[in-house]
């Protein structure tokens, strides 16, 4: 008999539906972070689970390590170990308190002069990497790595003295952007979206969008792939499509496609779920481990992206 006054599950899905399948797929290959994760996104479960998951992956200096970011192996902390961190708590609306106040602390220890972040701190060279990591002694600051923390931190209202010269740094590197690369481009963008300047944070993502066009770095028609070249450096086939930039129709990156680019890029990701129920790692596998661990992480992400689009996943 049920307690009074339990919170009601949803009912579950058709036995064959997408999130079904996605489901099976999570139970059979995922850490216990993401079980976590999509029992709370997609079965309403609560966020305390979650919390008490990716504590395994947090050190005493405040960050997070241990692999949390799968292609760095190892228990140190690293700023896109504590980046992913922030995205969790973020996505269970947890994104606040001493806990973020020690996270912010450690983001404070590891930055460079001019107060970013770089991708990828030194401490880092005595373990596993995957081979397109570069891990130098004196590393610069990285869009890649501040951009997301920035946008993430602002979006929660999250105020802390080393935002300002991150901040400074992100409206430079922005604006300063020419020629560069997907990942790069979606850093900026999580910055821009929930950047304070708002008229500032709209001209900075029509430029952008314009750059991402035309130097060809999303693919329209993923009918011919062959017609976008792949960013140097990526594995074959690692294309980025409309929804890898605007993840939710909220985003300012949503106004750079067409409303048929943009289903066009839906119908593809709805098509990649794999005869397993997950999703596919677009990225260079390096090792196995890496890998199982990326692919549960990207079909929460294929699976809350079409959700924010209105797209049936049950």
């Amino acid at each position: 008999m049920a307690e009074t006054g339990a919170t009601e599950l949803p009912p579950p899905p058709p036995p064959h539906s997408p999130l079904t399948r996605a489901e099976r797929f999570v139970w059979l290959t995922a850490r216990v972070l993401e079980q976590r994760l999509f029992a709370h996104h997609f079965r309403g479960a609560a966020a305390d689970p979650v919390e008490t998951a990716l504590d395994a992956y947090r050190n005493e200096d405040g960050g997070y390590g241990h692999a949390l970011e799968p292609d760095l192996r190892g228990p140190v902390s690293q700023p896109l170990h504590t980046a992913h961190a922030l995205a969790v708590l973020d996505a269970i609306g947890r994104c606040a308190g001493q806990r973020v106040e020690r996270m912010c602390r450690y983001l404070t220890s590891v930055s460079t002069a001019d107060g970013a972040l770089p991708a990828i701190h030194p401490s880092q060279r005595d373990y596993p990497t995957a081979p397109f990591v570069t891990v130098v002694d004196d590393p610069p600051s990285a869009l890649l790595a501040t951009g997301p923390v920035v946008g993430l931190l602002h979006r929660n209202e999250v105020w802390h003295a080393w935002l300002f010269r991150a901040t400074d740094f992100c409206w430079r590197a922005v604006e300063a952007l020419e020629m560069s690369h997907p990942y790069e481009i979606e850093a900026a963008v999580v910055f821009l979206d929930s950047a304070a300047d708002r008229p500032r944070a709209e001209a900075a993502a029509g430029r952008l969008g314009r750059l991402v066009r035309e130097h060809r770095l999303v693919a329209l028609d993923p009918d011919d792939l062959d017609a976008y070249p792949v960013s140097p450096g990526y594995a074959p086939g690692e294309h980025h499509f409309p929804y890898d930039f605007a993840r939710t129709p909220r985003s300012l990156a949503r106004a750079w496609f067409t409303d048929d680019e943009m289903a066009r890029s839906l119908d593809h990701l709805a098509a990649q779920q794999q005869e397993d129920g997950g999703w596919p790692v677009r990225w260079r596998r390096w090792a196995p481990a890496p890998a199982l661990e990326a692919r549960p992480l990207v079909t929460i992400e294929a699976l809350r992206v079409l959700s924010a689009y209105g797209r049936a996943v049950d």
